[in-house]
């Protein structure tokens, strides 16, 4: 049903209009309660220019994604990019932003370590979705003022 769920998901990221313009995509590597995004990321590197996150330290830098065979297991068992590290956080133009919940108007709620809030104030013109499984969808999110708030919200409608 994951897998279902997730395709359907990443159906309407890859119709939004931001995404379709955009030509440097941040995105992420699923873990196995997250939407599915391993198979989304190779498709889409055949076509866009696809960065990653990887886990050093306390903060996350970015990498380009080159393709399965250079990736390697990082922090907290995710697949991470081993290739060329990107540091032009201006050229991106699209982030997909993994999330514990979400709510409708924007606020996002992660695992409290704290990675996406010190990284996406560094990228502040770039289009922000974010993207869940529907019953990660909550009425509300507990925000603080300095929060960055994602421009959208991606799930399907349970019917």
């Amino acid at each position: 049903m994951r897998k279902s769920l997730s395709t359907q998901i990443l159906a309407a990221l890859e119709a939004h209009p931001a995404f379709r313009a955009a030509s440097t995509v941040l995105l992420y590597y699923s873990l196995k309660d997250e939407v599915d995004t391993h198979t989304f990321v190779q498709k889409w590197s055949k076509k866009k220019r696809i960065l990653l996150p990887v886990v050093v330290d306390d903060d996350l830098e970015l990498r380009i994604y080159t393709g399965p065979e250079d990736m390697a297991t990082g922090s907290y068992g995710i697949e991470e990019p081993t290739g060329e590290l990107f540091t032009d956080y201006a050229t991106i133009d699209f982030i997909t932003v993994p999330g514990v919940a979400f709510d409708l108007k924007g606020n996002r709620l992660g695992r409290g370590k704290g990675y996406y809030d010190r990284l996406l104030p560094r990228i502040p013109s770039a289009y922000k979705a974010g993207i869940c499984f529907p019953f990660q969808l909550v009425e509300e999110v507990p925000a603080e003022s300095f929060d960055i708030r994602m421009d959208i919200i991606i799930t399907i409608n349970e019917k």
